[in-house]
């Protein structure tokens, strides 16, 4: 093991801020955030590129929102702020120069004066990783960034890059951040394992699978939702729906809701350090926050992951 571990204290969830300006506009941003905060939370996410797939958006839209609410707070030192670089179309690529630029206008709409977590949001090949890594370290060093994170990562880009780090003196990736759910177990295949060797954590996105494992989607339902589409891709597949049945089962016995044990099973796997979630109103922070008090057994862990495993574990 390398030894890139983490020192950031994520809380039992982290909380998603891709739907900030997107399906919650900033009167509800506020009360989300003020919600989660108030129920334990701690760790809230966000990107540059949210939400820029909306027609007139630019980008940065979610972390204007959270800038304001920030802003407004006197709790900054408590809370731990996560964001990303090289998705957004005018701010692409890990290149130095674009890093650059690109923190200043993350701290800016973030109104403050450090970013927590600091992610690649994705690979890019056409820049060295010698001058992504040494950028990284260059903010850190600053001061205007904790950590360095990579997020959908190849488990040899991640190697790769965690080797140059070791070689050349660099901050190295603690976190990882990649989609990862009780429907969506690709990672455990590769990148998992990879993760346990370099001491790097996990904080998966899509862990409700767009909704799906919240239990609302089912066989012969409509649900009016702007993940609808996404989510109900997941009952084309027979073992989704005995995933289900699984949930309810579990959930039932445990006194709690499908949301909380779908998260529960997340938090509970190796290399997780806390599941990111989304919610588009205050009363749905309460699931989310819920998880934290799931005690899964040992036979549940086993029947919610045999409904899924994937086939090339």
């Amino acid at each position: 093991m390398i030894g890139a571990v983490t020192a950031l204290d994520f809380g039992p969830i982290v909380l998603g801020g891709n739907v900030f300006g997107w399906t919650a506009d900033r009167a509800e941003g506020f009360r989300v955030l003020d919600a989660f905060v108030d129920g334990g939370g701690r760790a809230i996410d966000t990107a540059d590129v949210y939400v820029a797939w909306l027609p007139g958006n630019a980008g940065g839209e979610s972390e204007t929102i959270i800038g304001e609410w920030l802003a407004r707070r006197s709790d900054r030192d408590d809370l731990v702020i996560v964001t990303k670089v090289g998705a957004l179309e005018t701010r692409k690529g890990l290149s130095a120069a674009n890093i650059e630029a690109a923190v200043e206008d993350s701290l800016r709409r973030l109104q403050t004066d450090r970013i927590d977590l600091y992610f690649a949001h994705r690979d890019d090949p056409d820049a060295p990783q010698e001058e992504t890594l040494a950028a990284f370290d260059r903010l850190i060093r600053a001061g205007k960034v904790r950590e360095i994170g990579a997020s959908n990562f190849s488990a040899e880009r991640l190697g790769s890059a965690a080797a140059i780090a070791e070689a050349e003196g660099l901050t190295p990736f603690t976190v990882a951040q990649d989609k990862w759910s009780l429907v969506e177990r690709g990672i455990e295949v590769e990148l998992v394992p990879a993760l346990e060797q370099l001491g790097v954590v996990e904080i998966p996105y899509s862990s409700l699978a767009s909704g799906f494992l919240t239990g609302k989607y089912r066989p012969g339902t409509t649900t009016e939702s702007a993940r609808a589409g996404n989510a109900g891709r997941y009952l084309e597949d027979p073992r989704n729906i005995d995933l289900l049945a699984v949930l309810d089962d579990v959930a039932a016995d445990r006194g709690t809701s499908v949301t909380a044990v779908a998260l529960a099973w997340l938090a509970a796997q190796r290399t997780v350090a806390a599941p990111i979630a989304s919610a588009r109103t205050p009363e749905q922070v309460a699931d989310l926050l819920a998880a934290a008090q799931v005690r899964l057994t040992p036979q549940d862990l086993e029947q919610l992951s045999a409904a899924t495993e994937p086939v090339s574990a």
